[in-house]
């Protein structure tokens, strides 16, 4: 009798508890393949009981999976980890996210996460300027790029292709101080445009343009790795991507999804995002070798529902200005 009363409360226990055991976890991630395999390796370390299927993919394509996947009615991941708080936005618009109030988000500044808790910022992957090393101007501004003496020697990535540079395109707009006069400049000044940052890159690199707009970390890493290459972050300020996080509104493992999101955005997880040398969205945290201080890195305004509002509009007017390219 004793066994079998033993037996039915551990029965009962375990039916109210809320299990977590032999949880599959499904992430859809446009990380790069090996931040995603350390994130994920270290999320699982965390929770034993948790595995993550994970799916890489750019975040255009992700994104256009999710939504076939929610018209079709079937099987949709738990939780995205993706470039910008613009796709971010626009499913959160579409009903396609789950709202979650992270008790880590107290940490962090607002402007870094949605106040309703559909997304949270991870990092801060800022746009500023890259030149070659052997450039014959050293520049500290956006201005610097429009300058005569530099005619012809910039390129930029085009935000007809690139999410990160749409987001640029939206902040330095939006900035009175810049606006599409500063973007007229640079086509007037022979600025080039490339399909996305990783030609930028490689047009600086080989010397082909001196001057780039690009994301901090690919300069700041190729030049560790020796290329001559140099970043700055403009005085005005630069613009930023946060890889944000966020659980699906039909998620099937709501639980770990949340599991998920509170370490991401724990220290733990920011100190993983600190050693794969971005910068954290954690301010506490120090910033990567190659970075500058934190505290000199000024950080332009950006509203991501006007962004998302004005997408089309600003992408055509790019594409009317360059030739689409």
């Amino acid at each position: 009798m004793h066994k079998g009363i033993t037996l039915a409360v551990l029965t009962m226990a375990a039916l109210a508890a809320p299990a977590l055991a032999d949880t599959t976890l499904t992430l859809y991630t446009s990380q790069p393949s090996e931040d995603a395999q350390m994130t994920v390796a270290a999320f699982e370390q965390a929770h034993p009981d948790i595995k993550v299927n994970w799916i890489r993919d750019g975040t255009t394509k992700l994104t256009a999976r999710l939504q076939a996947e929610a018209a079709a009615g079937g099987a949709m991941p738990d939780v995205l980890l993706i470039a910008d708080s613009v796709t971010m936005e626009a499913l959160k618009q579409q009903n396609l996210l789950a709202a979650y109030q992270s008790p880590e988000a107290k940490r962090y500044d607002p402007a870094l996460y949605d106040a309703q808790g559909y997304y949270y910022g991870t990092k801060l992957i800022t746009t500023g300027i890259a030149y070659h090393r052997q450039a014959p101007v050293k520049p500290t501004s956006w201005q610097d790029l429009v300058k005569p003496e530099l005619k012809n020697m910039a390129t930029l990535p085009s935000p007809l292709y690139s999410g990160a540079a749409l987001i640029h395109l939206a902040t330095l707009t939006g900035n009175p101080q810049l606006g599409w006069h500063y973007y007229q400049q640079l086509k007037d000044d022979g600025a080039m445009p490339q399909s996305g940052n990783g030609g930028v890159l490689s047009a600086i690199t080989s010397g082909a343009k001196a001057y780039g707009v690009l994301v901090d970390f690919m300069a700041i890493r190729e030049k560790a790795k020796g290329a001559p290459i140099e970043f700055l972050f403009p005085k005005e300020g630069v613009s930023i991507v946060t890889e944000p996080v966020a659980m699906t509104k039909k998620a099937n493992h709501p639980e770990a999804a949340k599991a998920f999101i509170d370490f991401i955005l724990s220290e733990t997880g920011q100190r993983l995002v600190l050693k794969q040398g971005y910068l954290t969205a954690d301010p506490t945290l120090p910033v990567p070798e190659g970075f500058p201080p934190r505290d000199s890195i000024k950080l332009m305004a950006f509203d991501a529902g006007k962004a998302l509002a004005e997408s089309e509009q600003n992408k055509q007017r790019f594409g009317e200005l360059f030739g689409n390219q």
